[in-house]
């Protein structure tokens, strides 16, 4: 008999009431929360109704995220301060967010994930800025032009031309990763990958990431500390202190009329609602004159004003396109920093594959969907670099998260969403009200946001042993080393110097990039020095365990199938294919369907629906 209660009962269930009566008299769907922890699983359709609902809140929670990484390419790119260039940035961040979103849903790992700008990238992004003082100055980019009295070019036109430079240097380079990231998905490198790389190398990377971080994320709270730390207040009180307790919602059934349930409503739109209320105390701020009005003030980025001239210049409509800010370009810094980024970006994205499978309640993705995964996430990348976004895309922890807190995995929600998010880029407007957000609102959710990407990486330590010196020695080390070398970097820049430029900028950013430099004293310590898989957390990564973990699964294997047609799976040649299941010809034949599914257990339905 299956673990999850008949798919009757449970529609009986949600059409009366999807969460606890007040009173508590809902004993129906107390008995469902303990038969089946999913309300609606990978494979099953809601109603259009709640698969929009779904699809919206899964939207608001990762739409933060996806307006700062593009916040940060704009500073690479010296357009901090060109509004119209940063909405066209996040127009076509939002648009390659959710076409990237719906071929990974239905093409790539096919797990209810949502692909956003990948936070890997932030750290070279932040690197070419640091690396060069002059960066963004006019004046050293075209020595002696705004001098000439032979041209009437301004400093506008100039700045306006450097930034164009500085996004095209971006986009090559993107092109390039992007399309390594292609082929370590497509030839099934991935697992060779992993024989080198664990917990103890992802732990030290992906936290150096967040570490590096602080001092562009000062640039926002700096503006107003107070505003900043109320935010993000809100937030955890919202979510963390008052999330185990319900609120009191007013609800309508047929069958129990006008009542009240209880539903963690304030857990869910947290992060939303310290927006909304950071923003509401920056307008009250700025009506009552408590901002200077001078541009050149810190505290004026804090007034809801500041940018109002985004919107109103706006049009209505903008369709993002490949080449819109010109052709590629290739800068050797940008390279190295962009294909460092892509190794970790990679492994970032595995781990998130493993979490969404575990809170779905489903087997651990099969080698060929991770390759899908990759390969698609690849994909998109070089067309991300086409566009001239800045950065790639990867699996977002935060809806992985919601999924758990909803109960709902369903595949359409997250082509819904994906749908919704198309929309959003090409609604000009929309994407200009989010650019105009003040300063110290968004240094709010900066600290929540990478407060939380900081302490779900540090959740992989529970699979090393924390007991063992050598561990702890690594991972020291390597954090250590880590901030030592690039902060050093930052005041000695000019140190490296082989008499080549272009090894110079190489060499300057592999020292100067933290999450390269600790991730690599990591990975090389791991397998150097002497220690078994259990203590290095190897063997939870390579053997989860099915057999004990069986019995909370409530889908199979098939959840991973790929949309392929029947007479392709006849063919032997997907064999050597690193991107399709090992197909067992004879049984497609005679019965139509791969011996993919999870044999051997008849509790899993055997569909291949959306």
């Amino acid at each position: 008999m299956d673990q999850c209660t008949s798919e009757k009962s449970v529609t009986s269930s949600i059409s009366e009431s999807p969460f606890e009566d007040e009173d508590g008299d809902n004993n129906t769907e107390v008995e469902f929360e303990e038969e089946c922890p999913i309300l609606y699983k990978i494979n099953d359709s809601p109603p259009i109704y709640l698969t929009l609902f779904f699809a919206f809140q899964q939207s608001l929670i990762s739409i933060v995220g996806s307006i700062v990484l593009p916040l940060l390419v704009a500073e690479a790119a010296c357009a901090l301060e060109d509004g119209v260039f940063i909405r066209k940035l996040v127009s076509s961040t939002f648009m390659l967010s959710g076409v990237t979103t719906f071929l990974q849903v239905m093409f790539g790992i096919r797990l209810p994930v949502y692909q956003g700008p990948s936070g890997s990238y932030a750290v070279p992004i932040i690197a070419l800025n640091k690396m060069d003082a002059s960066r963004c100055d006019v004046n050293a980019m075209f020595p002696g032009v705004l001098n000439s009295t032979s041209n009437n070019i301004t400093e506008a036109d100039l700045q306006e031309q450097l930034i164009d430079i500085r996004v095209r240097e971006m986009m090559g380079p993107l092109i390039l990763a992007g399309f390594l990231h292609f082929l370590i998905g497509a030839t099934g490198l991935v697992g060779l990958l992993l024989r080198f790389v664990g917990p103890i190398t992802i732990v030290p990377t992906i936290l150096l990431i967040g570490l590096y971080i602080v001092k562009p994320a000062m640039e926002y709270t700096q503006v107003h500390w107070g505003i900043s730390f109320m935010t993000w207040g809100i937030g955890v009180v919202l979510s963390m202190y008052l999330g185990h307790k319900p609120m009191i919602i007013p609800a309508w059934t047929r069958k129990k009329g006008f009542h009240t349930i209880r539903y963690p409503l304030h857990q869910v739109f947290a992060i939303l609602i310290s927006i909304i209320t950071g923003w509401a105390v920056c307008g009250i701020m700025t009506a009552a004159g408590a901002f200077p009005t001078d541009k050149t003030n810190i505290q004026y980025k804090a007034r809801t004003d500041a940018r109002a001239d985004v919107i109103t210049d706006s049009e209505w409509f903008y369709l993002p396109h490949p080449g819109q800010f010109g052709s590629p370009l290739f800068s050797v810094s940008a390279i190295v920093g962009f294909l460092i980024a892509t190794l970790t970006s990679i492994l970032d994205s595995i781990g998130d594959y493993y979490a969404t499978a575990a809170i779905c309640r489903v087997p651990p993705p099969p080698s060929h969907a991770v390759n899908r995964g990759i390969a698609v996430e690849g994909f998109c990348s070089m067309i991300s670099g086409l566009f001239g976004v800045g950065h790639a895309t990867t699996t977002y922890g935060g809806n992985i998260g919601a999924i758990g807190m909803t109960k709902v995995a369903s595949r359409h929600v997250f082509i819904a969403m994906s749908v919704i998010y198309v929309v959003l880029g090409i609604l000009a407007k929309v994407s200009a009200v989010f650019i105009s957000i003040p300063y110290p609102v968004l240094g709010g959710v900066i600290i929540t946001i990478i407060g939380v990407f900081v302490g779900v990486n540090l959740s992989n330590l529970q699979v090393i042993d924390l007991s063992s010196t050598r561990n702890l020695s690594i991972i020291g080390t390597a954090v250590f080393v880590g901030l030592l070398v690039p902060t050093w970097m930052e005041k000695n820049a000019s140190a490296i110097d082989t008499g080549n430029n272009g090894l110079d900028q190489v060499i300057a950013m592999f020292l100067g990039n933290p999450n390269f430099l600790g991730g690599f004293i990591a990975c090389f310590m791991d397998n150097t020095i002497p220690g078994t898989d259990k203590e290095r957390g190897i063997s939870a990564w390579k053997n989860p365990s099915p057999e004990e973990n069986s019995a909370i699964f409530i889908e199979g294997k098939e959840v991973y199938e790929p949309l392929i047609p029947q007479c392709l799976k006849r063919q032997k040649c997907l064999r050597f294919i690193p991107l399709f299941p090992k197909y067992n010809t004879d049984n497609v034949m005679s019965n139509g369907k791969s011996n993919e599914g999870f044999s051997g257990d008849n509790t899993y339905e055997k569909n291949t629906k959306l």
